[in-house]
C-alpha cells in the first residue's frame, strides 16, 4: 500500500472538514503547495496535499537551517562584537568577538561590565534609539566603543568595536605634534633672539655681530636637520621603494666617507670594514639614510679620543651591519624605548651634540620597511652595538 492510500485510509476515519481546513491554511502559508476543489473533496487528495506540505516544511526548515549558518558563519567572522539581548535581558546571541572582547560568555544583560554597557541598553529601549557609549575594559585596558540599538519584540542588539588601537595611535598623533613643537620652537626662539641681538649689536658693538651671527647659523642648521627629519619619517612611514638592487658595502663606504670630517673634529677614530655581499632589495636611498643615522648618532655620543668601528659583510640569508662605539652607552631602562620619536636618554647632552631625536626612530623605520631586523645591545659608560640584519635579494 503507498503512502498516499495509507494516509487516505487514515482521513477516512477522520472528520474531513478539519483536514480540509488544515489544507487550505498550509496552502495559504507554503507557496509550493496548491489545493483545488477536487483535492477538498477527496481523501487521497488531501493526503498528498498533505504529502507536498510536509515536503514544503522540510524544505524550507532546510533552507533556514543553511541561512543560519551561513548568519552564524558571517557573524563569527565579524571583528566587531555582537550581542542580541531580548526583552527579558538575556543574551540570545554573542559571536566570539564579543565573548572576548568582554572576557567570557555573557548570560545576561545584568552581567555586562563596566556598567556603561548597561546603561547604554537600558537607554535605547527607553528612547528607542541607538545609543553609543564609550568604556574601558579588563587588565591591560582595552577601549571599546558600544552602540546600542533597538529591535522589534523588546530586545535590544549590541555591538562592540575593540579602538583600543586606534586610541593608541591618536595618543602618539597628540604626542608627537606636541614633542615637535617643541623641539622646533627652542631653535626657532634661539634665531629670533640672535637676530635682534644682532641688529641691535650692529650699531652698539660691531664685534659682537660675528658670535651671534654664528649662533643663528647654528641653529639655523638645527632647526633645518629637524625638519629634513621630520620629512624622511613621514615618508618611511609610508614604506620604502623596493626597486633597486643595493650593495650595502658601497653604501657603507660612501656614508663613513661623508661623516669622516665630523669624526676628524670630534676627535673619534672612525675605523670602516666594508666586505662585498649579497645585493639588498630596496631604496639605495633609504638604506644610506639608515647608515649615516646609525654612524651619525655613535659618533655624537662617543667623547673625544673614543672609537667608532662600522662593519658589514655577508650573513646567512643576508647582509650583516654592526655600528658599535666606545661612547656613553644606554641604560637599560631605556634600551626598550631609544627608537621612539624625540625620545632622549639624556635631553641635555642631545640639544648639546645637536641631535634631533628623531635618528634612531628613523633606523627603525628604514629597516622594518626592508624586512630585517635590529637588536642593540649596551654597557653604561662602555659603548653600545647596533646590529642590523637584512635580507639578500631574491635570484
Amino acid at each position: 500500500m503507498g503512502a498516499s492510500s495509507f494516509l487516505a485510509g487514515i482521513l477516512l476515519r477522520r472528520p474531513l472538514g478539519r483536514l480540509r481546513r488544515a489544507a487550505l491554511r498550509l496552502a495559504d502559508e507554503l507557496p509550493g503547495v496548491r489545493v483545488t476543489p477536487w483535492q477538498l473533496r477527496d481523501p487521497e487528495g488531501l493526503a498528498r496535499v498533505l504529502e507536498r506540505a510536509a515536503d514544503e516544511l522540510a524544505r524550507e526548515r532546510r533552507a533556514a537551517a543553511r541561512e543560519r549558518e551561513v548568519r552564524d558563519l558571517i557573524l563569527a567572522s565579524m571583528e566587531e562584537g555582537v550581542l542580541l539581548v531580548d526583552a527579558d535581558g538575556l543574551v540570545r546571541f554573542a559571536n566570539g568577538s564579543a565573548e572576548r572582547m568582554l572576557r567570557g560568555p555573557i548570560p545576561s544583560a545584568s552581567a555586562l561590565a563596566p556598567t556603561s554597557l548597561r546603561e547604554a541598553l537600558r537607554a535605547a529601549l527607553r528612547e528607542r534609539r541607538p545609543v553609543t557609549v564609550d568604556a574601558v575594559r579588563g587588565a591591560p585596558a582595552r577601549y571599546l566603543r558600544a552602540t546600542a540599538v533597538p529591535v522589534e519584540g523588546g530586545g535590544s542588539l549590541l555591538v562592540l568595536r575593540d579602538v583600543t588601537e586606534a586610541k593608541r595611535v591618536e595618543e602618539m598623533r597628540r604626542d608627537f605634534v606636541a614633542n615637535a613643537s617643541h623641539e622646533l620652537k627652542t631653535p626657532v626662539a634661539s634665531i629670533l633672539a640672535a637676530a635682534e641681538t644682532i641688529r641691535t649689536a650692529a650699531a652698539e658693538d660691531p664685534s659682537a655681530v660675528a658670535g651671534f651671527a654664528e649662533r643663528l647659523e647654528r641653529d639655523a642648521s638645527r632647526l633645518a636637520r629637524i625638519v629634513a627629519d621630520l620629512l624622511d619619517l613621514s615618508r618611511l612611514e609610508a614604506g620604502s621603494e623596493r626597486t633597486e638592487r643595493v650593495a650595502m658595502d658601497t653604501v657603507v663606504r660612501e656614508e663613513a666617507e661623508r661623516l669622516a670630517a665630523q669624526a676628524r673634529e670630534a676627535g673619534i677614530e672612525l675605523v670602516v670594514d666594508a666586505r662585498p655581499g649579497p645585493p639588498v632589495t630596496g631604496s639605495r636611498r633609504d638604506l644610506a639614510l639608515l647608515v649615516r643615522n646609525l654612524l651619525d648618532n655613535a659618533i655624537r655620543y662617543t667623547g673625544r679620543g673614543g672609537r667608532v668601528e662600522v662593519a658589514v659583510g655577508p650573513a646567512e640569508g643576508g647582509v650583516l651591519l654592526r655600528v658599535s662605539d666606545t661612547g656613553l652607552g644606554i641604560p637599560s631602562r631605556d634600551l626598550p624605548r631609544i627608537f621612539e620619536r624625540f625620545y632622549r636618554v639624556d635631553p641635555a647632552r642631545s640639544r648639546e651634540t645637536g641631535g634631533t631625536g628623531l635618528g634612531l626612530s628613523i633606523v627603525k623605520h628604514v629597516v622594518e620597511n626592508h624586512g630585517g631586523e635590529i637588536r642593540v645591545e649596551s654597557e653604561l659608560g662602555r659603548g653600545s652595538t647596533f646590529e642590523v640584519r637584512l635580507p639578500a635579494a631574491s635570484g
